[in-house]
């Protein structure tokens, strides 16, 4: 595969060596690809070039969540999704990711999540914090019953911090309607 130096840099970083290669492979030619399988690597590899990264959130040693809180401390902008077969609880309400798959992925998700993610990169702050947010929330009813929302503080105040955005952003940003939908639309969590 040749690749540009304008080529997107993603990174994945999954402890199951057999599946970041795989979803390595499967992402098509035109992303500068970086397998990695620990934390340490990781952090390693990635620079002020990376654009997306791709983090598994369970790995012994260094878990995807220690590794998402350096990626942010070293200052890196690059967006985080994260990929994992652990079930979202509501510690993700104030994790510094930009999206979350639940696994099993498939490449469609794969590709789908990485172009939402470069497009989102060059959009106004407090939209993408919507966003953020609102994959929080979508992400959290899937996996919660009612009831345990209904209880839940983390869970009101991710909605009170959607709406309090919204409100601010509806009318500001011209495609707001069509970005909500689109991303409603394609979100991996429903």
């Amino acid at each position: 595969m040749v690749t540009t130096p304008d080529d997107p840099e993603v990174l994945i970083v999954d402890d199951e060596q057999q599946l970041a290669d795989l979803y390595g492979a499967q992402l098509p030619a035109e992303y500068e690809v970086n397998v990695v399988y620990n934390g340490d690597e990781a952090l390693e590899a990635i620079d002020e070039n990376t654009d997306v990264v791709l983090l598994d959130r369970r790995m012994p040693e260094m878990s995807g969540d220690d590794v998402l809180d350096r990626i942010r401390e070293n200052g890196y902008e690059c967006r985080v999704v994260m990929i994992s077969a652990v079930d979202p609880d509501f510690d993700i309400g104030e994790m510094p990711f930009n999206d979350y798959l639940c696994k099993p992925v498939s490449s469609r998700d794969l590709e789908q999540v990485i172009e939402q993610q470069l497009e989102l990169r060059e959009r106004d702050r407090r939209l993408n914090e919507y966003l953020e947010l609102q994959s929080k929330i979508m992400l959290l009813e899937v996996e919660k019953r009612a009831t345990e929302l209904d209880d839940s503080e983390e869970y009101h105040e991710l909605k009170r911090r959607a709406r309090e955005i919204e409100a601010q952003i509806a009318d500001e940003v011209d495609d707001f309607e069509e970005i909500r939908r689109k991303f409603e639309k394609t979100d991996r969590a429903a």
